[in-house]
């Protein structure tokens, strides 16, 4: 079981990371996912976010973007995934586990810190709502 610590680590670099660690097998936690990073200007990534909340569609289908931050992470690993719905890709997705803070379960034990420094130009997640 490998435990990450989303704080100031880059979406996709993370997601990345984690969709391959899944595929072989590895069981994947990931805390702080409200701390996750997105590279870019702020203006583009806000329009981005605020354009795919107002597109729901109807009740019953179309593609339902959800605004909890974990979902937002898991939601981007499940991309770099071969078809999540069937085989090898809906096993790994399986074993992708997303917390917004830290569980008091992995309070005490190991983690690894994906974050690295911050770039000139980010959002936090938690920035998004």
């Amino acid at each position: 079981m490998i435990i990450i610590d989303g704080k100031n680590a880059t979406l996709g670099r993370l997601a990345s990371y984690v969709a391959k660690q899944a595929l072989k097998g590895e069981e994947i936690i990931i805390i702080n996912s409200e701390k996750v990073i997105i590279t870019g200007s702020k203006e583009n990534i806000k329009k981005d976010f605020s354009e795919k909340k107002t597109k729901i569609g109807s009740s019953q289908r179309g593609p339902k973007h959800s605004r909890l931050y974990e979902k937002i992470v898991k939601r981007t690993i499940r991309g770099m995934l071969p078809n999540h719905r069937e085989g090898r890709g809906r096993e790994a997705y399986k074993k992708i586990k997303c917390y917004t803070g830290i569980p008091k379960e992995f309070e005490n034990s190991k983690k690894i810190l994906a974050g690295k420094e911050k770039q000139d130009k980010f959002v936090v997640l938690k920035d998004l709502k």
